[in-house]
């Protein structure tokens, strides 16, 4: 119900200027655009709204579940439990599932919620859970809301309903006036992924919301995690949720439209959706679904994994202290200087750098195994990010690491694999396993805008028996069938090797790509971008 139905990924093209042809511009036309960027140029977040601080809720042991978790997590001093969901149709089900069983608060926060089904479906959801009279805090990145704010302004209309959005833009109907006039402030976005219940049940992981993150889209599904997890490192999530929150980069909805919306606005909305619902029904038996997981809770609660755990997440602060985020990076780079025998990552943007490559080729030196899985120039939604992937790509396999990329073609899809139906395959993970014994989940990418630019968010869990279920279900990604491999040959030049029928296949250039895709991925990396990929 917030982002445009056909908004697919991570969709940051906006870096990435459009090739036009260059013309002269005359004096008229030089004038106005001198004057647009003077009437915008003071623009910038609104400074004067009214906003109420809040924070988690605090007595979560008195609900029904905070009190199951308050004794497991008395029986597992300093630990909390998690379990993996790499299946998009249960994601959806447990998020479902949380909204009806939350009894005080929910706190959700995206970096998109489409409005197809799946968006509509949850924020209707929501809005049942807030006539209950849970407090609902939705805190959601503003870059891909164009065109909605009434309607979700009149969704904060409800009285137990808040929205915020992060760092808005100032031009509501024209987004780019603001990369002209504010570019340094509003390249600046929220990529996080949190979903908690209650301040007791937390989803962390690389879903948005929407039709492609749970394998319902018709065109393109994503191959994608979540960790679900309940005890201590819950009110970790919650504490990130209220720093963001209650930063001055959260700006009411409401202070973004020309009025208040009101009770017949907000019901209005509901209404639409609904009808929309029962116009475009979900392919899923959600409501057998969701009884069934309500009746299998106390099973599924105790075959979690009980580890230690932590929240990580970059300060919005670090943004307007150093023109840059820092935390996740230097946590990132100072785990794997302590590696001793391999890390494996599957990301879907993987843009190395100078630092990135240096550090590849020490822990070469030293004997690591770095196995990288990420998307194919096929399978790859960001035709930019490709581009900065294929910068340095022949420099990493020289540099000893074995580099996967997805397939992108329907056939390969399994349910093993995650995915289902006849859509295009796309990776959306951002998973990394250190020597088999700590694992990270969550919303980074290792790429230059999730590095610097953005702010990102995850779990990092220590944990030997979880690190191998991710490890298994990392190694089926990087079967034959299902990726190519990377390698250089005898010249220094790239091919790529995958298997089809039992038969080994080898391409010379990007597979399964067009030559006109491949022009594009050259004329983009001679532009000076690299650092916005």
């Amino acid at each position: 119900m917030f982002a445009s139905p056909g908004h697919v990924g991570r969709e940051f093209e906006w870096s990435v200027p459009h090739p036009v042809k260059s013309v002269p511009m005359r004096a008229p036309a030089l004038a106005l655009a001198f004057a647009l960027v003077l009437l915008v140029g003071c623009a910038g977040m609104p400074k004067e709204y009214p906003r109420t601080p809040s924070k988690a809720f605090p007595s979560y042991a008195s609900t029904a579940i905070g009190a199951y978790f308050e004794k497991a997590a008395g029986s597992h001093p300093g630990q909390s439990g998690f379990a993996i969901f790499p299946d998009g149709r249960r994601a959806f089900t447990t998020r479902i599932a949380m909204t009806e069983l939350a009894e005080k608060t929910l706190d959700l926060q995206y970096f998109i919620w489409d409005a197809d089904t799946t968006g509509r479906i949850l924020a209707e959801r929501v809005v049942r859970a807030a006539d209950r009279s849970v407090r609902v805090r939705i805190l959601v990145d503003d870059l891909n809301l164009k065109g909605r704010d009434v309607v979700v302004a009149a969704l904060d209309a409800h009285p137990n309903i808040e929205i915020r959005l992060f760092n808005p833009f100032a031009q509501r109907s024209a987004q780019w006036l603001d990369f002209i006039a504010d570019f340094d402030r509003v390249n600046h976005r929220m990529h996080n992924k949190l979903f908690v219940m209650d301040n007791v049940v937390a989803v962390v992981g690389g879903r948005n919301i929407g039709n492609h993150y749970f394998e319902v889209h018709q065109q393109v599904n994503f191959r994608d995690l979540d960790v679900v997890t309940g005890g201590p490192v819950v009110r970790e999530a919650s504490g990130a949720f209220d720093h963001f929150w209650n930063s001055d980069w959260a700006v009411p909805i409401r202070a973004m439209v020309d009025r208040p919306a009101t009770e017949a606005d907000l019901r209005r909305v509901v209404q639409m959706g609904h009808e929309r619902i029962a116009k475009d029904p979900y392919p899923y038996p959600l409501a057998q679904d969701v009884a069934n997981l309500r009746s299998e809770l106390t099973a599924i609660f105790d075959t979690l994994i009980w580890a230690p755990g932590h929240m990580i997440f970059d300060d919005p602060n670090e943004i307007k202290k150093y023109g840059r985020t820092t935390t996740m990076t230097e946590r990132f780079f100072r785990r794997i200087e302590r590696l001793r025998n391999e890390l494996l990552i599957e990301v879907p943007y993987f843009v190395v750098r100078d630092r990135g490559l240096a550090a590849a080729k020490r822990l070469h030196e030293r004997g690591v195994l770095i196995r990288v899985l990420t998307n194919s120039l096929a399978s790859n939604d960001v035709l930019a990010a490709h581009a900065g992937h294929a910068e340095h790509r022949d420099e990493l396999v020289a540099a000893g690491v074995e580099l996967y990329e997805l397939r992108a073609d329907p056939a390969i899809k399994k349910r093993t694999f995650y995915l289902s139906g006849s859509a295009q395959s796309t990776l959306h993970n951002k998973v990394m396993v250190f020597d088999r014994k700590d694992v990270f989940i969550g919303s980074l990418n290792l790429d230059p805008r999730s590095g610097d630019i953005n702010t990102e968010a995850g779990l990092y869990i220590e944990s030997p028996e979880l690190a191998a279920k991710l490890v298994a279900y990392m190694d089926e990604g990087v079967r034959p069938q299902y990726s190519y491999r990377v390698r250089l040959d005898a010249d220094g030049d790239l091919y790529w090797t995958t298997e089809t029928n039992g038969k080994t296949e080898r391409y010379d250039h990007d597979p399964n790509s067009t030559a006109w895709q491949r022009a594009k991925v050259r004329f983009i990396r001679m532009l000076p971008v690299m650092n916005q990929l």
